[in-house]
């Protein structure tokens, strides 16, 4: 064991501990995939990160995303917290302006916006309609009839989201979903918010397995129902989700629809800066 910076920080929210919270472990070369594991477990986070020298030459660093139970290929706010991380830590930004993260996915692109940081999100490797059976399963973990749900597809970008739609952010924010039938699912709701509202849609995402709960903020969800409310014409180019409200967080999540590309963005904010012995 040594000492290792070890960093906190706090996702998709501009005031500390309102957002997400994420664990980074930087310089975290020589931990085995079973001390990643075991240390993503003890801090007991959504997600848990580990900063790494990139294999890929066009890579600025690289980053293993653990939860308490398993390790993800992509995920959004492990995303933008590890590179504020590792900014802090001394990475510096090219002169493209851009940051590119090498992950179990791949690259991901990030850059600065304001006061805001925001990854290109990747492809979704499963895009289609949720079987019928499913989604009337879905309809009892949320505790809602089958009607209710207007649209449903599956989001899977990393996480194995499947998209479920409502019609009012107010039927979102009154979810309250039967822990003992979610099991495996991974579902995440949204709905739209009346117009002149402050944000346009609420977003909740529930997790089933090994730990049962609800998500304060998440990006790989937003991704994914950026690309299929865009697809469908139910979101603007432009828009900002809120999730958390029910948890008592305030995340904000800005999406920008450029071409063919989803950017999700946020603010991130520093809080606990220290040494780990791993």
């Amino acid at each position: 064991m040594k000492p290792r910076r070890y960093s906190e920080v706090d996702v998709f929210s501009a005031t500390a501990y309102r957002g997400n919270a994420l664990a980074v472990v930087h310089d975290a070369e020589g931990l085995s995939t079973a001390d990643m594991q075991q240390f993503a477990n003890w801090t007991n986070l959504a997600e848990t990160t580990f900063l790494l020298a990139p294999t890929d030459p066009r890579a600025d660093y690289r980053v293993r995303i653990f939860t308490a139970s398993e390790e993800l290929p992509f995920a959004g706010h492990p995303t933008l917290g590890s590179v504020k991380a590792w900014l802090a830590a001394g990475g510096t930004v090219g002169p493209d302006g851009v940051i590119v993260q090498e992950c179990v996915a791949g690259l991901i692109t990030i850059r600065i916006a304001g006061d805001r940081f925001a990854f290109q999100a990747p492809p979704l490797t499963r895009y289609e309609p949720i079987e019928e059976a499913r989604l009337q399963r879905v309809a009892s973990v949320l505790g809602i009839a089958r009607d209710d749900i207007l649209a449903s597809s599956w989001l899977v970008n990393g996480p194995r989201w499947m998209g479920i739609r409502l019609a009012s952010a107010q039927q979102v924010l009154a979810l309250r979903p039967d822990p003992s039938l979610l099991d495996d699912l991974e579902i995440g709701v949204v709905g739209p918010h009346p117009s002149g509202s402050d944000t346009q849609f609420e977003v909740r995402a529930f997790f089933g397995g090994d730990a049962v709960w609800e998500d304060p903020v998440t990006g790989s969800l937003n991704a994914g129902l950026a690309r299929w409310m865009s697809d469908t014409g139910v979101a603007p180019p432009h828009y900002v989700a809120s999730q958390g409200t029910v948890l008592g967080r305030e995340g904000r999540v800005h999406i920008d629809i450029e071409s063919d590309s989803i950017w999700v963005g946020g603010h991130v904010t520093a809080c606990i800066e220290g040494t780990v012995r791993l």
